[in-house]
């Protein structure tokens, strides 16, 4: 039995929802999943399969093109359709213009000399109260907080951006005493 990875599913766009929940694909549907659960296109917003489990988790995501897009923590119950992401309780994200958004409220933002841009790599790490951003594996000491529950990494894409996430296999090394998304074990 090959080891369970993480990957994108339960991805919606303006036209409905695609993955695992849905029986089939509809027309229309713009929002693409592509090398295995690990690229994201198209227009729409996907929640990983795997929940934030451990104290501390680190993930990336690699833009291959620029465009709109957004990347974060969000629970089950974010609404996909609403975009952009950060407008409710569900969502703690950060926006390619460096705004980091959650209850429709900005939380922090990145320097302006310091935003994403293609071949970037953004690191994120959460420990359960406090999301935290690495541009190709600095710091960029813009916390931000609020989210609460269970946590699953969610990404949007629009406007051409493409993005390659990294659960594992890291292009740049977690922070001290963090790790990649581990699965719930169950025991019986």
């Amino acid at each position: 039995m090959s080891p369970r990875r993480t990957r994108f599913h339960s991805c919606t766009s303006k036209f409905g929802t695609i993955g695992p929940t849905s029986k089939s694909v509809r027309e229309g549907t713009d929002v693409v999943i592509v090398k295995s659960g690990r690229r994201i296109c198209g227009t729409g917003a996907c929640l990983a399969n795997a929940p934030l489990h451990q104290n501390k988790s680190y993930f990336e995501f690699k833009i291959q093109s620029t465009g709109v897009w957004e990347v974060g923590v969000g629970t089950e119950k974010a609404n996909l359709n609403q975009v952009p992401l950060g407008r409710d309780i569900h969502s703690l994200v950060l926006r390619h213009d460096g705004s980091v958004y959650h209850n429709n409220e900005e939380k922090n933002r990145l320097p302006a000399n310091s935003l994403p841009q293609e071949g970037d790599v953004v690191g994120l790490t959460y420990d359960h109260v406090e999301l935290n951003l690495y541009l190709n594996g600095k710091n960029m000491q813009c916390p931000a907080s609020g989210i609460r529950g269970t946590v699953f990494p969610v990404v949007y894409v629009d406007d051409s951006a493409i993005l390659d996430c990294q659960f594992s296999e890291f292009y740049h090394t977690p922070p001290q005493g963090f790790e990649k998304i581990l699965f719930e074990q169950q025991i019986f």
